[in-house]
C-alpha cells in the first residue's frame, strides 16, 4: 500500500506542475492539486480499512475455537500432570 500512497502523492506534486508549464492559469493547476489531494487521500483511507478488514478476518479464521470454558482443543482437563502419562493402564 505504502508504493501506490507514494506515487499518488507524486503525482499530486508533478501534474500542475506539468499543467503550469504548458501553460495552463496558476489556478487550474492549484484546483487539479487539490482534487488529486483529495482523491489521494481518499484512496488511502480506503486502503487501509481493507488492510484492516482483511487482518481482522485473517485473524477470526485462524484462531483456535475456545470452548465454554475458554479451554482450546478437545479432552482438555483442570488439574496438573495425571501420573502415567499416555501409557495404557493395564
Amino acid at each position: 500500500m505504502g508504493e501506490v500512497i507514494r506515487w499518488a502523492a507524486f503525482s499530486c506534486v508533478v501534474v500542475p506542475l506539468v499543467l503550469l508549464w504548458c501553460g495552463a492559469p496558476p489556478a487550474g493547476a492549484a484546483g487539479t492539486a487539490l482534487g488529486l489531494a483529495a482523491v489521494t487521500g481518499t484512496c488511502r483511507a480506503l486502503l487501509h480499512r481493507s488492510e484492516r478488514e482483511a487482518l481482522r478476518r485473517r485473524g477470526a479464521r485462524h484462531a483456535p475455537h475456545r470452548g465454554r470454558h475458554h479451554r482450546t482443543g478437545t479432552g482438555v482437563h483442570r488439574g496438573g500432570r495425571h501420573p502415567g502419562g499416555a501409557t495404557p493402564v493395564g
